[in-house]
């Protein structure tokens, strides 16, 4: 199966940002902790399942400004995840639940930070 640079896929970083947002305040709505390896391990694990690549700068710029979303933005978007929130986030199989207001608010929050941030 061949694995696609995820550059030449427009709304597809919007979706991956997401998944970061929504993986970051997940975890610290569980662990009070925003952990940086939560985000390092899932931007590879949705690269892997998506079959996408995508360089090393870009990948640590999108989970820096997912951190930053999940820490200030979301509240700011009326957004306030807690613990019993957590598991509608995500399917059974941890992609991402887009049933979920919650999720789609996320992504309309990630969409206008993308807007707003440059990536090579």
């Amino acid at each position: 199966m061949e694995i696609r640079e995820m550059s030449l896929l427009p709304d597809t970083r919007a979706d991956l940002l997401c998944y970061l947002v929504a993986t970051a305040a997940a975890t610290y709505a569980l662990t009070g902790d925003w952990r940086v390896d939560h985000v390092v391990i899932s931007c590879r694990s949705w690269l892997s399942r998506n079959r996408l690549s995508l360089p090393w700068l870009d990948r640590v710029r999108l989970g820096q400004l997912a951190l930053q979303i999940a820490r200030r933005d979301l509240r700011g978007a009326g957004i306030a995840l807690k613990q019993a929130d957590v598991q509608g986030l995500f399917t059974g199989d941890i992609k991402l639940n887009t049933a979920s207001t919650v999720i789609q608010r996320m992504l309309q929050v990630c969409r206008h930070a993308l807007e707003d941030h440059r990536f090579a």
